[in-house]
């Protein structure tokens, strides 16, 4: 759930181009080793061995989402929703989105109790925070449009991983102690993964699903639809309907009208790399595109890695995207998003001039892109369960998908083995702000935002160079920034720009680093800079990635995380 004071503060602030032109030069070569990245070593696995049966990077890709919902069922799975970033081997970009929707039934004072807003830890757990799941429709679409196996091969390893179980890991364990109100708020959920006296299994127990291991059967053989309509959607309304605590209306109707949908990419050019990511609901390619594009009249590579001064630009850059994303992102068919004023290059050349390299700016406030809508700014809640991969198969295509359930454990509720979303709690729970509607408040069928970032990168040449994404809510943004920033400014291989620290600024004056480490000698510099609001403390930080370097693909995994690479 949302664990501790400081990480809680630390999420709480949580296109351009309509087609994609990338240069149509060949992708990498034929016949190269494919490869997968994720945060657990068994899903990494299965997407690999969908590889080797000769699938697609969306086979393997989707493959590895649901080898994720069986060891890693805290952040990701078919309870949830997802976007998926596509690049085939000539360049030509899709992308997906199964974000979640409000059931109709949902109003602007969706969390409102005796008229008041509800806390956020009041809100998640039980049935009220449940959005309508994408990703079974997100996976179905991908796979129709870039799939070359059978819709049932691509469950194998999943079935096979809930059958015979897997190894709880330390980390795993960790997990369940952490937010065992919302893992263990169901007998389902409490009889897979808790002892009788309601502690967590022990480090090393082999743990089974069976009813997860059927269900998976049943939906790799009736297809997607079983799950929209039938017994598996009349259990979903059923338990929002009856959730022990905040029980809501959902209906069979809300969940078989669910329909996910190919969205328009954002692309920008960042010095000579075009970066493509997804559009609305996901505010993660506009706002990581305009960190970076404002950024770019810097000389990041000549400041370094080491140095307080390429920080304190990076704090400045991301105060004022994430301005502008708290006031204009949201679902754009709700609301109008105007996304090719917010990755305009003159645009973001105005607002990278209200950055100085050597004072901080006072305050930072929402610019005034063309198309902009009068709209009110606000920030969301804190997430947690949430979990990024990259496939990359022998023919050169490219994917790259960020799925999430939302908190750890999402909502506690569970139906067949799968632990449900609560998405919903990532609208603006207050809906209104100094009298005026803001971008993200609940409405009936809308989606909420998204801080997912799925992204992948294009070299001068038009090779893709990087594919990349993360966890941890609204740092997702920073994290993946961050990241490129790594590869394409300070030339270190994706592992260690991964690995390097974070500093997180979502749009304030208080500025979070992650605790212990490098970043702790450049902390007296960044405040000689101004940056007197400085936080260090735990950040949720999940990164993955493949990187196409010296004629071959390079896994790149989290130190943080369990995360592995797996060729095919």
């Amino acid at each position: 759930m949302i664990a501790r004071s400081w990480t809680l503060l630390a999420a709480l602030a949580l296109g351009a181009c309509t087609t994609v032109a990338t240069t149509p030069s060949a992708n990498p070569p034929a016949l190269v080793p494919g490869m997968v990245s994720a945060a657990d070593p068994r899903a990494a696995e299965a997407g690999a061995e969908i590889l080797r049966q000769g699938g697609s990077a969306t086979d393997a890709a989707l493959a590895t989402l649901l080898a994720l919902n069986v060891v890693e069922p805290q952040s990701s799975g078919i309870g949830g929703g997802g976007f998926l970033v596509h690049s085939d081997a000539g360049g030509a970009v899709d992308t997906f989105d199964g974000r979640e929707e409000a059931p109709m039934a949902a109003t602007p004072t969706w969390f409102y109790a005796d008229g008041k807003p509800l806390p956020i830890e009041q809100a998640i757990p039980g049935g009220r925070s449940v959005g309508v799941p994408g990703n079974v429709r997100m996976m179905a679409l991908a796979h129709a449009r870039h799939g070359k196996l059978p819709w049932k091969a691509l469950f194998g390893p999943a079935i096979r991983l809930a059958g015979e179980g897997y190894i709880l890991s330390p980390r795993g364990r960790r997990m369940l102690a952490g937010d065992a109100e919302t893992g263990a708020l169901t007998a389902e959920g409490r009889a897979i993964y808790y002892l009788p006296d309601g502690s967590p299994k022990p480090v090393g127990t082999r743990i089974t699903n069976p009813a997860f291991a059927r269900f998976l059967t049943q939906l790799s053989e009736q297809g997607p639809d079983s799950f929209y309509v039938g017994p598996n959607a009349q259990a979903i309304a059923a338990a929002v309907a009856g959730a022990p605590r905040n029980a809501a209306p959902m209906t069979v109707g809300d969940i078989a009208a669910y329909d996910a949908k190919q969205r328009a990419p954002v692309c920008g050019t960042y010095r000579s790399y075009r970066i493509c990511g997804m559009g609305p609901p996901s505010s993660g390619a506009t706002t990581v595109f305009a960190i970076l594009k404002q950024l770019e009249r810097f000389d990041l590579k000549a400041l370094g890695k080491d140095n307080p001064a390429s920080w304190h630009l990076f704090i400045e850059s991301m105060r004022l995207a994430y301005a502008d994303r708290a006031r204009y992102l949201g679902d754009a068919d709700f609301v109008r998003v105007p996304v090719a004023g917010l990755t305009d290059a003159q645009y973001l050349g105005q607002r990278s001039a209200l950055i100085s390299a050597d004072a901080t700016m006072a305050s930072v406030s929402a610019g005034t892109p063309a198309g902009a809508p009068q709209l009110a700014s606000a920030a969301e809640q804190a997430e947690h369960g949430t979990s990024h991969f990259v496939a990359a198969d022998a023919a050169g295509n490219v994917a790259s998908l960020t799925s999430t359930i939302e908190s750890s454990y999402g909502s506690g509720l569970m139906v067949n083995g799968y632990y449900l979303n609560n998405e919903l709690t990532d609208f603006n729970i207050v809906p209104d702000k100094d009298g005026a509607p803001t971008a993200n408040r609940v409405e009936a069928g809308k989606r909420p935002r998204s801080s997912m970032s799925p992204t992948i990168v294009f070299a001068p040449d038009g090779k893709v160079r990087l594919a990349i994404g993360a966890a941890g809510g609204s740092t997702i943004i920073a994290q993946v920034a961050k990241a490129i920033v790594g590869v394409i400014d300070w030339n270190l291989p994706a592992q260690d720009a991964i690995a390097l620290p974070l500093v997180y600024a979502p749009g304030g004056t208080t500025v979070y680093i992650e605790r212990g480490n490098a970043l702790d000698a450049i902390t007296p510099g960044l405040r000689a800079l101004g940056h007197s609001d400085i936080q260090v403390g735990d950040l949720y930080l999940k990164a993955n990635a493949l990187e196409w370097k010296n004629g071959h693909w390079v896994g790149a995994a989290d130190p943080r995380s369990e995360g592995a690479a797996v060729q095919q």
